[in-house]
């Protein structure tokens, strides 16, 4: 049972082959974050497999995995995609696309042949790339003066906070991350402590 804050994703890159009547299936795992990313590996798996009959693909993003997506690439509408997408959800990853690069063999091999093609061959490819798992962190900005700077700091150590960047001037101001379920009792802290002298505390993307 995971945390709400931790999800499971790629370790790193990942490829296998799975054959099924003389055709290839070449599945490839990738982490990712952005649609942009997932676009252009798309691309970069098109120019390095031409001449491959079918490219298709499955992803999901987001700690929650609900921005998902897949794509039969002109195979028989659920055969491709919707198992590489089932590898994923299976697995129980996001932040994860999966592409499978398919050369025909000369054989049909009917919808349940394709289905168990393209689902092997993400598995493949995702136990290949290897699972890890990912703390969801959230950012903040804090501003205060420069005589609570010693307090501050220890507040952010205390709550594991992770410095970005930082400026002193007559107002200091710094920007960290934090794991999510530690965000809650942080803010709490800082409420229940008005005499630490924070001007803002303020979330950011």
């Amino acid at each position: 049972m995971l945390f709400e804050d931790i999800f499971l994703s790629l370790a790193s890159k990942g490829e296998g082959e799975f054959r099924d009547r003389g055709s290839r299936f070449i599945g490839i795992a990738f982490p990712v974050t952005t649609e942009r990313e997932v676009k252009e590996l798309l691309q970069d798996v098109k120019k390095s497999h031409p001449q491959a009959n079918h490219h298709c693909y499955a992803f999901r993003l987001g700690a929650d995995g609900l921005a998902q997506r897949s794509s039969d690439d002109r195979e028989p509408s659920g055969s491709a995609g919707k198992p590489i997408l089932g590898a994923l959800l299976s697995k129980e990853i996001t932040n994860s696309l999966v592409v499978v690069v398919r050369y025909f063999g000369g054989t049909l091999l009917g919808v349940p042949g394709l289905i168990n093609a393209y689902r092997n061959s993400a598995i493949i490819a995702i136990e290949q790339a290897g699972i890890q798992e990912q703390v969801v962190v959230e950012k903040f900005i804090l501003e205060f003066s420069q005589e609570t700077s010693g307090a501050v700091h220890q507040l952010l150590r205390q709550f594991d906070a992770r410095i970005l960047d930082q400026a002193y001037d007559s107002t200091c101001i710094i920007r960290f991350s934090i794991r999510r379920s530690r965000s809650t009792e942080l803010l709490n802290k800082w409420q229940q402590h008005p005499t630490l002298g924070f001007k803002t505390l303020l979330k950011h993307d």
